[in-house]
């Protein structure tokens, strides 16, 4: 707990970077949502506000990834690393303490970005509260990759995965429709989570999907989180074996 105390100490006083993080998905769902009403009504259905949100969602948290593998990365790098190594925690409690931050973080960006959506004409047909299980499990993913890749890589590179994970997502459906893609690219979609997270908010909120209806999308993103998370773990503790 004192280590995640002192990591929120970390995000929180960078007051700039922080509100450009929870600022700038809101700021592009604005933009958007606009860029989709000037095609006019039904030529850009994707962007629309009930379809665009998720992705948007998303987007914020692939900003959330960077900056926890930031914290992570320049930790690392600095003496502190090393005392911090002294104190008697695993790896799982490290990977914990830098994530919780972020997932803080998570749910103001969401509800934020989901309230502009409503502004814009955002519609929740379905249950509320299984759109948001739905995307906390899926920043959960968003940031075990962070300790991942903050694990593994010094603060240079991260700036390469950040990009391949945002150009992962957006190709992902963020805002565009796979189905009119079709193909392999699609199929390399449909392998990971992104789509599926954004296939089964779409339902809930468009469809008014049950938990039944988009279980197996649900599990797809649960199982990947789970993977990554456990990915980070074992990662960390060999970096602190080095």
């Amino acid at each position: 707990m004192e280590l995640t105390k002192r990591n929120f100490k970390t995000a929180w006083r960078d007051p700039l970077s922080l509100g450009i993080t929870i600022a700038l998905p809101a700021a592009l769902l604005v933009a958007l949502e606009a860029l989709g009403g000037a095609f006019g009504e039904g030529e850009a259905p994707f962007l629309g506000a009930t379809l665009l949100t998720p992705g948007i969602a998303l987007f914020g948290f692939v900003m959330l990834m960077f900056s926890s593998a930031m914290i992570l990365s320049r930790d690392r790098e600095s003496a502190l690393f090393s005392r911090l190594l002294t104190a008697p925690l695993s790896s799982s409690d490290f990977v914990v303490a830098y994530s919780l931050p972020y997932l803080a973080v998570a749910i103001i960006q969401g509800i934020l970005v989901f309230s502009i959506g409503g502004f814009l004409g955002l519609e929740l047909n379905g249950n509320a509260g299984l759109v948001f299980l739905i995307l906390f499990v899926m920043s959960i993913c968003y940031v075990g990759l962070g300790m991942a890749f903050g694990s593994l890589m010094a603060v240079g590179p991260l700036s390469g995965a950040y990009t391949a994970i945002l150009l992962l997502t957006i190709f992902g459906g963020a805002w565009m429709d796979l189905e009119e893609i079709g193909g392999v690219f699609q199929g390399v979609a449909n392998a990971l989570p992104f789509a599926h997270a954004l296939d089964a908010t779409r339902a809930v909120m468009a469809d008014r999907a049950g938990f039944g209806a988009v279980a197996t999308d649900f599990y797809w993103v649960l199982g990947y989180s789970l993977a990554v998370v456990s990915l980070a773990v074992v990662v960390f503790r060999r970096r602190m074996l080095e």
